[in-house]
C-alpha cells in the first residue's frame, strides 16, 4: 500500500523551519516514525526502544549526541527523557531551525520534560490515528459507516490490510504489557483490562468515577489516577464542560471519548460491522468518532483544541461547542439517517443563551449536505469540513 500523506505534514515543515526541535507526539502506533522519516528523509534516524542505543544514550549522552552534527529524528524520547537536556545544549550553540526531531507516545514525563528543558525552543505536534479523509480519500463511496466504526483508523490495519480486532486484541496486550508497566504500579492487570472495557461502555457519556470505581472494585482515586494514565497515553480524551459566561447551574464533570473507534469496538465485543447496526451504543460509538474526527482536524491544522460540551441541570444540551475566541460553533450529533426536528432542539436553546456569532452544524449518519432552521446539517463523511 503506498504511504498516505498526513494531513499535519504541512504544518510540521512549518514548524521545522521555525523552532531548533519539532516533538511529535501521539498514541502508539498513530504512524509518528513513518510520518517523520516521510518528511525529514536527510535526517539520521535512531529508536530508544533499541536497547543498545538507550544504553549508550544513558551511560554517554553526549558521545550519543555527537554522533548526529546535522541532528536527528530520535523515536521514544520518553525512554531516555534525561537525553533533553543535553540536546537543549546542543540547540542553544547551534542556533539551527529543524536540528532534531523527537517522538514519543506518553504525554505524561514527556510533556513535563520538554516544558522544563526546551521551553520555547520545540514546537509541540500532537498526531492521532488517521482521520476519515487520510484513510478513505480515494475511495470515500466504498466506505459503509458501520464497518468504518469497527476498523477504526490505526495506520497499521490500512497498511498491512489486518483484521481490526485481532489488530485491537494485540494492540491492548502490548499497551497494557509494555506502557502500563512502566507508567503505574498495577498489580492485577486483569482488573486494569475490565476497567478499559468499562470505560469503553461509558464513551461519550459524563465520567462518574465513583461508579466507574465501584464496577471496578477499585477506590475513587485509583480510578482518577487510571484515567490520568489513559489520557496521557492518548487512549481517551475528557471532554469539559462549556460555561463560559454562563451563570445557570451546569454540569461540572467531563465527558469520556474514546480516540478511536476500532478499539471501543473490540473492547466491547464488537467483531463485525453488521453488529453495529443493532447494538445499545451505536449511538456513542457514532459520537465518539465524530469528536475524534474534529479533534484530530484541529490539531492536524495545529490549533487548540477548544471543544467543550454543554449541559445543564435541566437537561440542556448540545454535544460539542468548539470555542474559537471570538465566534462560537455548537455541534449536535446523531447517528440515525433520518432528521426529526427534536434534533434541533438543544441547538436551538443554546443559540438564545449565546451572545457571541454563533455557527450550529448537525452531523448524522446520512450522507447529504443542506442548511435547515439556520442549522448545517452534514453527513458523517463530510466532517472535515467544519
Amino acid at each position: 500500500m503506498a504511504l498516505i500523506k498526513r494531513n499535519i505534514s504541512e504544518k510540521v515543515l512549518t514548524y521545522a523551519s521555525q523552532y531548533p526541535v519539532v516533538t511529535i507526539t501521539g498514541p502508539r502506533q498513530s504512524g509518528k516514525t513513518t510520518l517523520s522519516k516521510m518528511i525529514f528523509p536527510q535526517k539520521a534516524y535512531i529508536s530508544l526502544e533499541d536497547v543498545d542505543e538507550r544504553l549508550f544514550a544513558k551511560e554517554d549522552p553526549r558521545g550519543f549526541l555527537n554522533r548526529f552534527p546535522k541532528g536527528a529524528i530520535i523515536d521514544e524520547i520518553q525512554r531516555e527523557p534525561e537525553l533533553i537536556s543535553y540536546i537543549q545544549t546542543i540547540v542553544d550553540q547551534q542556533n539551527i531551525e529543524g536540528l532534531f526531531i523527537l517522538t514519543g507516545s506518553q504525554q505524561f514525563d514527556l510533556m513535563q520534560t520538554i516544558s522544563q528543558s526546551l521551553a520555547g525552543r520545540s514546537a509541540i505536534v500532537r498526531l492521532l490515528p488517521f482521520s476519515y479523509d487520510e484513510a478513505y480519500g480515494n475511495d470515500r463511496d466504498q466506505s459503509k459507516m458501520d464497518a468504518v466504526l469497527l476498523k477504526g483508523f490505526y495506520p497499521r490495519i490500512f497498511d498491512k490490510n489486518l483484521d481490526p480486532t485481532e489488530a485491537m486484541q494485540f494492540y491492548v496486550n502490548t499497551y497494557v504489557e509494555r506502557d502500563l508497566r512502566r507508567l503505574i504500579n498495577v498489580k492485577d492487570l486483569t482488573k486494569f483490562e475490565i476497567f478499559l472495557k468499562l470505560c469503553a461502555g461509558r464513551t461519550g457519556q459524563i465520567l462518574n468515577l465513583s461508579s466507574l470505581g465501584n464496577d471496578c472494585g477499585i477506590n475513587h482515586n485509583t480510578a482518577k489516577a487510571w484515567i490520568s494514565v489513559l489520557e496521557a497515553s492518548f487512549i481517551i480524551k475528557l471532554l469539559k464542560p462549556f460555561y463560559k459566561n454562563f451563570n445557570k447551574r451546569l454540569i461540572k464533570a467531563p465527558k469520556l471519548y474514546f480516540l478511536d473507534t476500532g478499539l471501543v469496538s473490540f473492547l466491547l465485543g464488537i467483531t463485525q460491522a453488521d453488529q453495529i447496526f443493532s447494538h445499545p451504543l451505536k449511538g456513542a460509538l457514532f459520537e465518539t468518532y465524530v469528536y475524534s474526527e474534529l479533534l484530530k482536524s484541529r490539531y492536524n491544522k495545529g490549533k487548540t483544541e477548544n471543544l467543550y460540551f454543554y449541559r445543564d441541570s435541566k437537561g440542556n444540551e448540545v454535544d460539542i461547542i468548539c470555542d474559537n475566541g471570538n465566534t462560537v460553533s455548537q455541534i449536535e450529533i446523531k447517528a440515525g439517517q433520518t432528521i426529526t426536528l427534536d434534533h434541533f432542539k438543544g441547538l436551538h436553546y443554546f443559540s438564545k443563551l449565546c451572545d457571541m456569532p454563533l455557527e450550529s452544524y448537525l452531523i448524522y449518519g446520512g450522507d447529504k449536505t443542506y442548511f435547515r432552521n439556520n442549522v448545517q446539517v452534514i453527513g458523517w463523511q463530510g466532517i472535515s469540513g467544519i
